[in-house]
């Protein structure tokens, strides 16, 4: 186990100090904290009052051995193991309805069998990583923004199951984690999923021999390009460029073909619309990259 006390960052940066070196190949238990730092544990708890500049911590950073710039660190999520309770924040000026809003107020939810309690509602738990990824290529990047490197992706794929690559700037990747989530929608248009402490194993792996501009995933199902960009368009139409790119250079198809069977079977979708910078994802069902391009990443 490797634990918040051990160290925690607000920003991904390579001049941060490991908290522990790892080998290629390792699997590790990661805690965290929820992105408040677990300082909202009641509804009594005044949330102007919490130090706001503790949001966000991620776990880490880890050096990964043999991670040098120019690889890939792969990233394979084997279980996300949750807390009894999740909160939920909005106030002014957060989130698309932040306008509106005259107050900072929260909402405590207790988590049992398998759902999240809104009220007189169940909701069922959709565990993911709201924070995830590596030291980026110049300056720090808070860890409340994303980015080539990862970060605060509030992407909902990023969940048990589901394998990452991202980009390595530095050496030794220096990884971390962070900002669970209970339940979170695509969008995340309060700024807050229901925020959870908890633990997270991987397993973490260089690549040699490929590389990545902006991070990737892959489920049982299909391969994911993730962007963020200062607008919406800008993130959607990058992932979408960058996946066509990357089966054309796969595969033995001109980029008129692909461009055609991705837009016959591709998906451009929203990860989160409300931090510094908006993420977009594009999908693409494996059966048909696994058919045009073998493996993305042998």
């Amino acid at each position: 186990m490797i634990g918040y006390e051990e160290g925690i960052i607000y920003d991904f940066n390579k001049e941060n100090e490991p908290i522990r070196k790892v080998q290629s190949g390792s699997t590790v238990t990661i805690q965290t904290y929820d992105c408040f730092q677990n300082q909202i544990q009641s509804a009594d708890t005044e949330v102007a009052s919490i130090d706001w500049d503790k949001i966000n911590p991620a776990t880490g950073p880890l050096y990964v051995e043999g991670a040098m710039p120019g690889d890939v660190l792969k990233v394979q999520i084997e279980r996300i193991e949750i807390g009894q309770q999740g909160v939920m924040v909005v106030g002014p000026e957060l989130g698309v309805m932040g306008h509106t809003l005259a107050k900072m107020e929260s909402k405590i939810m207790p988590i049992t069998d398998g759902h999240v309690l809104f009220n007189d509602l169940r909701i069922p738990l959709n565990k993911m990583i709201g924070v995830i990824g590596v030291a980026p290529e110049g300056e720090g990047i808070n860890c409340g923004t994303p980015g080539a490197h990862g970060g605060n992706m509030d992407n909902k794929m990023v969940t048990e199951g589901a394998t990452l690559y991202f980009p390595v700037f530095a050496e030794g990747a220096l990884f971390a984690l962070g900002d669970l989530h209970a339940a979170m929608g695509d969008g995340e248009v309060s700024v807050s999923g229901v925020e959870v402490a908890g633990e997270v194993t991987v397993t973490l792996t260089v690549l040699k021999d490929v590389s990545l501009r902006h991070p990737m995933l892959e489920n049982a199902n299909a391969f994911t390009q993730i962007v963020s960009a200062p607008t919406l368009d800008e993130a959607a139409k990058t992932a979408a460029t960058e996946m066509i790119e990357r089966i054309v250079e796969k595969s033995a198809l001109p980029v008129s073909e692909v461009t055609m069977l991705m837009s016959a079977i591709g998906q451009s979708e929203i990860c989160q619309i409300v931090d510094p910078l908006m993420t977009a994802r594009f999908v693409v069902p494996k059966w048909a990259l696994e058919k045009i391009c073998g493996s993305f990443f042998e």
